[in-house]
């Protein structure tokens, strides 16, 4: 399986207190043909300090200001080599050295565009606060509020050719309406559900931080569905926080 190339952008802007432990879990992976990429914001505390310990495990390093963690995200696309991209957020961690080995196995699978599986959200002591298990994609199933996990979120290289980048005029929804456009509104249909915990993922986020993040966030949300086609996104958008309540049982 290690034929296929896979290229890993992690964002980073004063992540001195995470990024060891990020890094270090991309560096366990049993697995040899990643493509490591590490977008810096221009980062002034420790982080490249930290950074510059396993630069010679990394394949591609910037660090300059960008307009956000999807400027950076998009500019690392642009400079991915692998068949496959996919991210991890400088605050998380791989589940476990096997998750490359996994995501290279479905890719092989039926000629898979789209790869998506489960991730924990964990508090700063490492202990299990939620649970997503994102369940198997069904056509028309963004219509009724569900998403797959972006931290788990992996593609052909060749979609963002197909489909464009992250559109930063949503926010902290970029995610959301690029998972929504690739899926959705393209309408794949060779899409894998890897029923596997493969991130775990800080709680916490920066549409989370008050009330009038998350009002915001909701805002965005409504936008990405407008644009991609969701029938009735009033009550999409009532649906898709419902969603999150079964993650904590």
């Amino acid at each position: 399986m290690q034929d296929l190339k896979i290229s890993l952008i992690t964002v980073t802007y004063n992540a001195e207190s995470t990024i060891k432990r990020c890094i270090e879990s991309v560096l366990a992976q049993n697995y040899d043909n990643i493509d490591y990429i590490i977008i810096d914001g221009g980062s002034t505390d420790d982080t490249l300090k930290i950074i510059d310990q396993y630069k010679h495990r990394i394949n591609f390093l910037v660090s300059e200001p960008d307009k956000g963690i999807y400027d950076a995200m998009n500019k690392g696309i642009q400079y991915a080599k692998g068949d496959i991209v996919g991210t991890l957020n400088a605050d998380d961690v791989f589940a476990d050295t096997q998750v490359f080995n996994y995501l290279a196995a479905a890719f092989k699978q039926k000629n898979t565009a789209v790869v998506y599986a489960n991730l924990d959200y964990v508090n700063e002591q490492g202990n299990i606060v939620r649970k997503w298990h994102a369940g198997k994609y069904k056509d028309g199933i963004f219509n009724w509020g569900w998403m797959p996990p972006h931290p788990t979120f992996y593609c052909k290289r060749e979609l963002f050719e197909s489909f464009g980048l992250y559109k930063l005029q949503y926010g902290t929804a970029a995610d959301y309406e690029l998972m929504l456009r690739f899926i959705h509104l393209n309408k794949l249909n060779n899409i894998y559900y890897l029923n596997k915990v493969i991130v775990k993922m800080n709680t916490g986020g920066v549409s989370n931080v008050s009330y009038r993040n998350r009002l915001k966030a909701c805002w965005f949300d409504l936008k990405a569905m407008r644009k991609n086609g969701i029938l009735l996104p009033y009550i999409t958008i009532f649906f898709k926080p419902l969603r999150k309540i079964i993650q904590y049982i």
